[in-house]
């Protein structure tokens, strides 16, 4: 059962994205977004209870007795997994599977050779408190608009200009440069179904081909409740080329892994077989149903 401060907690992180969403539609979001992001008082507030619920209450309930799981760690075995062990990794199987279908529909594809790296470059969005900076395979660039921790970046992913190098300052990172981008509790802070989407499609741009996209998003519900709007996040991040190749329901969250494709065609197929079944063509979550946003 949840302490009196772990709900307390997390009432405040609810009310801070309800209060957002709802003055996004009556304000539009650029306003409301700026306003957001000068509310320093508030912000401070919700980075420290990010890092006082992850690193305390969250770490918490992972015993080996519990079907919970921490999602930085589901995220580190998974890149093991699919990065590693070059003669039999995920990463192999997944690019033979992508040429198949490359060969069934008549396209040539063209593997660029990227060396695989002894180190990983990693994006962690919305990263509050750098998290996986405890791990030597990776080498991090956190970022978030209101960092817990000096090791990480402050920078608006939203505002974010792709150039040719990283440049905090100008808030500006190169494309094609990362291996993986990890949106851990992001998407749902926020407001409106398009800009998620934008966020995605700034994420392929991140990416190395055969990257990965993490995405993690919270829900208690059972893993049937929100099926329809997991499985629209799928289309929608098909048709610009990214396959969902491994998905969990865990006790409160949703964890998603996201390859872009060696060719875009190959993604897109999917959702080109499963047309019928698309029932959103946006990235909506829960609250964006509620009448009143209420948390």
């Amino acid at each position: 059962m949840a302490s009196e401060d772990h709900i307390k907690l997390s009432d405040l992180i609810k009310s801070v994205h309800s209060e957002l969403r709802q003055k996004s539609k009556n304000k539009g979001f650029e306003k409301a977004w700026d306003e957001h992001c000068k509310n320093d008082d508030l912000l401070l507030k919700y980075a420290n209870a990010m890092k006082i619920l992850a690193t305390n209450h969250w770490q918490n309930n992972f015993t080996d007795k519990s079907k919970a799981f921490c999602r930085v760690e589901w995220i580190y075995k998974y890149c093991l997994q699919y990065f590693t062990d070059e003669e039999s990794s995920e990463k192999l199987r997944q690019r033979q599977r992508e040429l198949d279908i490359a060969e069934k529909i008549d396209i040539s594809v063209n593997i660029p050779f990227l060396p695989q790296k002894p180190v990983l470059k990693l994006l962690d969005v919305g990263s509050c408190y750098n998290p996986f900076s405890v791990y030597n395979i990776f080498e991090v660039l956190a970022i978030d608009i209101a960092p817990a921790s000096p090791c990480v970046n402050k920078m608006d992913f939203l505002k974010l200009e792709l150039k040719n190098k990283i440049n905090i300052e100008e808030n500006t990172l190169a494309a094609n440069y990362f291996d993986i981008v990890v949106f851990s509790l992001f998407l749902e802070y926020i407001p409106c179904p398009d800009l998620r989407f934008k966020c995605c499609e700034k994420a392929m741009e991140l990416l190395r081909p055969e990257g990965l996209l993490f995405i993690i998003t919270p829900d208690s519900k059972h893993v049937g409740a929100n099926a329809q709007l997991m499985k629209s996040w799928r289309f929608m991040l098909a048709e610009i080329g990214f396959s969902r190749i491994k998905y969990e329901k865990l006790p409160h969250i949703h964890c998603m892994v996201f390859r872009k494709s060696i060719h875009s065609e190959i993604a897109q197929r999917w959702s080109v077989l499963h047309k019928n079944n698309q029932i959103f063509d946006k990235m909506f979550i829960p609250q964006d149903f509620l009448k009143k946003d209420k948390h």
